[in-house]
């Protein structure tokens, strides 16, 4: 299971969101389960929730995806840096060809757009 955390799962898992305090211990405990902070959306939750970036950044079960150019390729061309870099995160690779899941709060924001979402709201 791969899934992305966009800026508002992380600023959740910030404020105690079950939901995204139990993703962050399966990619922790559990084979199979991979979690992604796109670097992009974590600037952006640390700025909703001063702190989260390094908390989030410190957890074994999180890897933190760098803005590489093919990224930085995608960002330029959207409005918001960090839905951008989520939704590129989500995009399928050779390791993920069926992509991953995008973990949000505000799941009408990834209305209309190719990619599927894991609602954290309770």
């Amino acid at each position: 299971m791969h899934i992305v955390l966009d800026d508002s799962a992380m600023a959740a898992a910030g404020q105690g969101n079950v939901l995204a305090s139990r993703l962050i211990h399966r990619a922790h405990a559990e084979p199979g389960w991979f979690l992604y902070a796109p670097a992009c959306a974590l600037v952006e939750a640390d700025r909703i929730r001063p702190g989260t970036a390094e908390h989030l950044a410190a957890l074994p079960g999180i890897t933190v995806l760098d803005l590489d150019l093919a990224a930085a390729l995608a960002v330029a061309r959207q409005e918001t840096w960090a839905a951008a870099h989520s939704q590129y995160a989500a995009l399928p690779t050779p390791d993920r060809p069926d992509g991953a899941i995008v973990a949000t709060t505000v799941p009408k924001r990834w209305e209309g757009e190719p990619v599927r979402v894991l609602d954290l709201n309770p």
